[in-house]
């Protein structure tokens, strides 16, 4: 049996929607405010939350917020009436579930709520299940588009909360240094743009960039990224299709002689953001490695 809280200062309507649930053997609770709403599920999470959307105090809006802050999980229908339609796409905006308009309660109240709880059990279902994940493993064939970068480095930042593998300071770290490694994989490796011209004044750098990315044969190369995550450690390996290079010609970064230099600076935020880096011998392949941080006491 569903419990359903429903948060109105009308006795009149609390009742209208409380009774159209309990004839379908919902168990209902209720609240007159926002205030005691929060109060409520403190004590009781309910599978979901009815919420009128002009109260006093803190009204709908802020509940709503307040919730989605709170409860992630716990999904929150909006009662509405005629004129508050802004209100309404803000409180949507702001994490609600759905919306029934309460001149049409007694047709679209009991669907709204059965659909909106079969969402929401999915999803909590979906949630557990991923508490058993023990792998993860991608493969990315991806074309020479600077714009790719992000999303994928969000993906794995995803993958990496998803199995505890660091905390969102070292995400932001991790996420640099995939960053890093990709943006070098394609301009210095597909591309074969000298990180040289970075050092000159104009837009030598991103001109020759964007020339080259639909010129043959820098069009036709393919960016290779492999993300393999565990519950001990994530390993990232990315392999461009251009000639390579030999590591260990780049300048230490480290040197204070080079500090100020552009070159191999992403070099050393991947060593120094990654638990390990290694380059193949021919310098077209990097793996990069993160292992699970110990919780901090």
């Amino acid at each position: 049996m569903a419990n359903v809280l429903i948060v109105d200062d009308s006795a009149v309507d609390r009742r209208l929607a409380g009774g159209l649930l309990e004839t379908e053997s919902f168990d209902v609770r209720y609240a007159t405010s926002g205030t005691e709403a929060m109060e409520m599920i403190a004590q009781q999470v309910p599978d979901v939350v009815l919420i009128d959307l002009v109260m006093p105090g803190m009204d709908g809006l802020e509940l709503v917020s307040a919730i989605r802050r709170d409860y992630p999980l716990l999904p929150a229908i909006l009662m509405t009436s005629m004129g508050n339609e802004d209100i309404a796409v803000r409180a949507l905006r702001k994490g609600a579930a759905s919306y029934v308009p309460k001149q049409v309660m007694g047709d679209e109240l009991l669907s709204t709520v059965r659909s909106v709880l079969e969402v929401s059990q999915r999803q909590k279902v979906e949630k557990k299940l991923l508490g058993y994940l023990q792998e993860s493993y991608n493969r990315f064939c991806l074309e020479n588009d600077r714009r790719l970068i992000a999303p994928l480095v969000a993906y794995v930042q995803e993958k990496l909360a998803l199995f505890g593998i660091c905390d969102d300071s070292e995400l932001l770290r991790v996420g640099i240094a995939l960053d890093e490694a990709l943006v070098n994989a394609l301009y210095h490796g597909n591309l074969e743009v000298s990180s040289d011209l970075r050092e000159e004044e104009g837009d030598a750098y991103q001109s020759l960039a964007v020339s080259r990315s639909t010129a043959p044969p820098f069009c036709d190369r393919r960016l290779h990224v492999d993300v393999r995550v565990s519950r001990e450690q994530a390993v990232i390996e990315i392999r461009d299709e251009g000639p390579g290079f030999d590591p260990e010609s780049l300048p230490d970064p480290t040197d204070p002689a080079n500090l100020e230099r552009l070159s191999g600076r992403g070099v050393l935020l991947m060593r120094t953001f990654m638990d390990e880096v290694r380059f193949s011998q021919r310098g077209n392949h990097v793996m990069m490695v993160k292992r699970r941080s110990e919780p901090k006491q």
